[in-house]
């Protein structure tokens, strides 16, 4: 029998892919939002056909099932949503640049966007959350191109490959009391590269409260071992668009992301969860913890045909001092967190039936943290988007 350790963590992964299974509705897939029975009287039967479609069915509990916050299972992503969804207020702009969109590409529209990510790091945080920061033996500066091709299987589902360089340079220092040295360290090579898909399982309702749900699954590639690359100090590239997974390790993440426009505003934010595999350091497995990461994220759109706008974009990574697996952690630190707030900007550079081409600029703060580097993030980023179908669709 596992120990109880094991079957906690068990039970506790259980109840969170149960939940969010429940909230798009799968456990009751009969019942969908704004569903009508047929009012039409049959030929053959007369008025029996009225009175049947009058009572309640056994199964929905009425002809018309209400969109309900209590009952997910009254929503859907059918082309009438998506239309209607397309038609409300929604300009064609960059988005935010530390939060991958919720909503997803059209069908058959592709999407190719480069940013470059970067880290300064001079200080460090405590063994307990705090926002106070003290001296750190090493100092790090870091800066990883990232690219993503993206492109819409469906109306509802999108799949990105996102490869991503690195280069560094960092110092260490030993305390006076070990000799006060310092030494050096440096690399430029091939980064990790990330696999993804997103389905979408709830498409927003510009007429009501109702938000997109959008699922995330992705695959990280240890690229950058296979390349041999040096692991970075700190054990992360620097943080960006895509949820912070171990740098050179495997791993398999899963998340749920949401997105609701209110003009002039857009809201998202997103969950993840991230288990890595075991690695392998000198011929001995490596076991570090599982990853949770969160967005928020709140866009100002200040100009819809330019495409100006402010974002304020909250972020936190979470190092968890267990894994799904149950296996004890060798890798320090057992736990970590890191909380930071990103002000951004972002606007169209052009955009007509040839495709559009838009960019963004922030910088993120760390503002508190456990166990991790206090850090100050520059980000840029451009993308190009292009339909084969005409003008691109903003998603």
């Amino acid at each position: 029998m596992l120990p109880w350790r094991k079957m906690a963590l068990l039970c506790r992964m259980m109840m969170f892919l149960w939940a969010c299974h429940w909230c798009l509705g799968g456990f009751t897939p009969d019942r969908v939002w704004g569903e009508e029975g047929s009012a039409q009287s049959s030929p053959t039967t007369g008025s029996s056909s009225e009175e049947r479609s009058t009572q309640p069915s056994p199964n929905t509990g009425s002809s018309r099932e209400e969109v309900s916050l209590w009952k997910p299972s009254t929503w859907r992503n059918s082309q009438e949503d998506i239309q209607r969804y397309r038609r409300s207020w929604n300009p064609f702009s960059h988005g935010p640049l530390l939060a991958n969109s919720p909503d997803v590409q059209p069908k058959s529209q592709w999407l190719i966007q480069a940013f470059v990510f970067s880290q300064i790091a001079n200080a460090k945080y405590g063994n307990r959350l705090t926002t106070t920061t003290e001296a750190s033996p090493v100092h790090l500066r870091a800066i990883s191109p990232t690219f993503f091709l993206g492109y819409g299987i469906t109306d509802n589902m999108e799949v990105d490959l996102v490869p991503s360089l690195i280069w560094y340079d960092s110092t260490k220092t030993t305390t006076p009391s070990s000799g006060g040295h310092s030494s050096a360290t440096s690399d430029m090579g091939l980064g990790d590269t990330t696999i993804y898909l997103k389905y979408r399982g709830v498409v927003q309702d510009p007429d009501s409260w109702r938000p997109t749900f959008t699922w995330y699954n992705s695959v990280t590639l240890p690229t950058s071992q296979w390349m041999a690359t040096k692991p970075i100090p700190g054990g992360f590239s620097p943080l960006g668009r895509l949820p912070a997974t171990k740098f050179g390790g495997l791993g398999l993440t899963e998340g749920l992301m949401f997105r609701k426009n209110l003009e002039p505003f857009r809201i998202m934010g997103s969950i993840y969860y991230t288990y890595t595999l075991p690695g392998s350091t000198e011929g001995q497995n490596t076991y570090n913890g599982d990853i949770i990461n969160t967005r928020l994220i709140f866009e100002y759109i200040a100009d819809d045909k330019r495409g100006l706008a402010f974002d304020l974009e909250l972020l936190s990574v979470h190092g968890l001092s267990h894994r799904l697996d149950g296996h004890d952690l060798n890798l320090n630190p057992k736990s970590f967190s890191l909380i930071g707030v990103e002000p951004s900007v972002q606007y169209n550079i052009f955009y007509d039936n040839t495709g559009g081409l838009v960019a963004a600029a922030g910088c993120l703060f760390s503002i508190a943290g456990q166990n991790d580097l206090y850090a100050v993030y520059p980000n840029v980023s451009m993308y190009y988007y292009w339909n084969p179908k005409g003008q691109p669709i903003m998603r």
